[in-house]
């Protein structure tokens, strides 16, 4: 199977509903990626992936290339052989960990020089040697080289790292064609322009002249306030073609991705669902609930009566409480598992939103179920 994106439904709201077709299975959109920077979703095997009905996952260029070497991936099968996935994958460019690790780096034209984070060894990545990597990992999803910027930032280094991702786009275009196969993956451009809708425009523009098989919103969930993330993705996505998948990386919290997905976007990640979950940090259907609280010490309730994942079904708030305590690996575990859950669940329920024309109304009544605040009880009668 070859690459086909449809969409099937556009609600008034914005929000469409589709099918990514790639050579590793059918995605249904909007769609979660977890994170699997790694090339693991850390505490879950790729069985529970599965029964949860992950479709796709993500995969960290920057960190595989330092840690096992991509050619070593590429020798094992490529990252679906590798990490036995046999669902699609998407890979980033290392374009963000240039951005996190900016005491390890130096940007030019040419591409950015850094120091690994693992032994302070230097290395060097172009658009040409980011796509060499992407490659020869071999995900569905592909990512260009960008820069991405802290917000708030001056307009003069917003519109000089939006130049340089068109710049670099233009380089991994023409890489591209001449190494790449379009029939085994889709190459997304990413838009820049911080918090600037004049070059956001700008460079969307300029990225869809080159017709890109997909576009990416990058950039953005770096600190700045949510209106704004909404704001830049709507001014870029009102300029992308209506038949490619968009992306929106990075993002988001619970009760923000129907915004999102009413901007129009397709895709998108973020490391909360198993990062909170390491912390202890679970999200429910009433709100968050921090599992190291006193309160549930003799708890006997699921973390969520309302959900119906495996740790739902089997274990009380009592129980993950003392595992967290005790610094037990099976904490990390379940709280993943739950976690992990908890998004894919919002995002099938999103696409029925869409599919029956209720994402307003789904969209309030998951903000104010969260705008009660951190670790709020449950009510005894619902709020039904």
């Amino acid at each position: 199977m070859a690459f086909r994106f449809e969409v099937l439904k556009t609600d008034p709201s914005g929000a469409r509903l589709g099918l990514l077709e790639t050579p590793h299975g059918v995605i249904d959109t909007p769609a979660f990626l977890p994170v699997g920077t790694a090339a693991t979703i850390k505490g879950l095997t790729q069985d529970q992936l599965e029964a949860l009905g992950a479709q796709i996952l993500l995969a960290n260029t920057y960190h595989l290339y330092l840690r096992p070497g991509h050619e070593r991936i590429r020798a094992l099968g490529g990252l679906h052989g590798f990490m036995s996935w046999p669902h699609a994958i998407l890979t980033d460019s290392g374009g963000y960990q240039v951005f996190s690790l900016a005491e390890l780096r130096k940007v030019t034209g040419e591409g950015v020089t850094f120091r690994s984070h693992l032994d302070g060894s230097e290395h060097f990545f172009s658009p040409e040697r980011a796509l060499e990597v992407e490659i020869a990992l071999g995900a569905d999803l592909i990512m260009v080289l960008d820069e991405c910027i802290a917000l708030p930032a001056e307009e003069a280094a917003t519109r000089a790292a939006a130049d340089r991702t068109l710049a670099w786009a233009r380089r991994s275009r023409e890489y591209f064609a001449a190494h790449g196969d379009s029939a085994r993956q889709m190459l997304f451009a990413i838009v820049q322009g911080g918090a600037s809708a004049p070059i956001r425009r700008e460079n969307a523009a300029a990225l869809v002249a080159l017709d890109f098989p997909g576009y990416a919103i990058g950039g953005l969930a770096v600190g700045e306030p949510h209106e704004t993330t909404c704001a830049m993705a709507e001014v870029v996505t009102e300029l992308l073609p209506a038949d490619r998948p968009r992306y929106l990386m990075g993002v988001g919290k619970p009760e923000d991705i129907a915004d999102y997905v009413m901007r129009g976007v397709d895709l998108m990640d973020c490391v909360l669902p198993t990062r909170n979950a390491r912390n202890g940090w679970l999200f429910t259907s009433r709100g968050r609930l921090v599992i190291r609280s006193a309160r549930y010490a003799d708890d006997p309730r699921p973390p969520d009566p309302e959900c119906s994942c495996p740790v739902c079904r089997r274990y009380s708030r009592a129980y993950l409480r003392h595992l967290f305590l005790a610094g037990e690996i099976l904490s990390s575990i379940l709280n993943t598992l739950h976690n992990v859950h908890f998004y894919l669940d919002i995002m099938r329920k999103i696409r029925e939103a869409i599919g029956f024309g209720m994402l307003p109304r789904f969209r309030a009544e998951m903000r104010a179920r969260f705008e009660r605040g951190p670790d709020q009880e449950f009510s005894g009668g619902g709020d039904r």
